[in-house]
């Protein structure tokens, strides 16, 4: 009996021994990860945590011509909340945005009708619609701003075989910024439908044949399966697709460029390139900067609130 304690004691003894010996050696290692990590969180703060952390700061100076910089305080942000060319610049932003929501409902039905089994030239179709992606925008915006000439352009020669007189697309106020919004659309499109075919495929095959030996129609399975099931892929897209809309810049400056039209539809990024680069006015430009950045931080941040509310109601 006391030899069979003096075993267990033994064991138990052993077994502590290799218990301390694994937390000090866990312990060690914990260094490891952070030094790989290193090299990318050292960009990280290079490349967007300096600069942010340096707009932050010029946003309460005011920039001379020749470099001069004077400390202004909180005068920016007084200055923007007064300044009607900022309300323009988000107001058209927000409009730009919520026009380009639309593209995440025309991908869902897309990606679902090009993930229907036994469909043909699946694969051209996805390579059809991501060839918009993978294009620069710059050529993407000078087509687009040729097939929108209000004199030669292709939209209104189409147009006119119906006897409809097409407006001066991106000269006419109201106008212009939905019909750049309609070519972020266009060539946000094949994006969106690739990482919702993705999420589409992690659905498993035995729900729609299940749903289809009770007599579901299709649109029934899309709405009773597809859609719920595809919620988190939706949202996902839905949070890139307003923080693009947020930061678009590089459509408007050439399918509009400078001039009055373009003032007319400014978004803030446009407003902030204005500010900054044209006027030379760079605290003022990085007070705008940081209210983009705000803003955007806001509107995620209540998107994925949003996304937990719903995926608890769907679920």
């Amino acid at each position: 009996m006391a030899t069979t304690q003096m075993s267990v004691a033994a064991v138990r003894a052993r077994e502590g021994a290799r218990t301390a010996r694994g937390r000090r050696r866990g312990a060690g290692d914990g260094v490891w990860p952070y030094l790989f990590l290193f090299p990318v969180l050292g960009l990280l703060a290079v490349f967007f945590l300096a600069p942010l952390l340096t707009t932050l700061a010029y946003s309460f100076t005011k920039w001379g011509f020749f470099g001069d910089i004077t400390w202004t305080g909180a005068t920016n942000y007084l200055r923007l909340f007064q300044d009607p060319n900022f309300g323009t610049a988000l107001l058209n932003t927000l409009i730009y945005s919520i026009v380009m929501l639309v593209s995440v409902p025309i991908a869902v039905v897309v990606a679902a009708l090009l993930n229907r089994p036994g469909l043909r030239f699946a694969g051209f179709y996805r390579v059809l619609y991501f060839l918009p992606v993978v294009t620069m925008p710059v050529a993407v915006a000078i087509v687009w701003r040729m097939l929108y000439n209000g004199d030669f352009g292709l939209l209104n020669a189409f147009l006119s075989l119906f006897g409809i007189r097409g407006p001066y697309w991106l000269s006419t106020p109201g106008v212009s910024l939905v019909a750049i919004a309609v070519v972020g659309i266009w060539s946000s499109l094949g994006f969106n439908i690739i990482v919702l075919s993705a999420g589409l495929k992690s659905i498993p095959a035995e729900l729609y044949e299940a749903a289809a030996l009770d007599g579901a129609s299709p649109v029934r399975q899309f709405r009773s399966i597809t859609a719920p099931l595809l919620t988190p892929t939706t949202f996902f897209i839905t949070v890139l697709t307003l923080i693009g809309s947020f930061q678009v810049f590089d459509l408007i400056f050439v399918m509009l460029g400078t001039g009055p039209n373009a003032a007319r539809s400014q978004t803030l990024v446009y407003y902030f390139y204005s500010e900054g680069f044209l006027q030379n006015d760079k605290g003022y430009a990085s007070a705008i900067g940081v209210v983009i950045i705000v803003l955007i931080a806001l509107l995620t941040a209540l998107q994925f609130r949003i996304q937990k509310k719903w995926v608890h109601y769907v679920s």
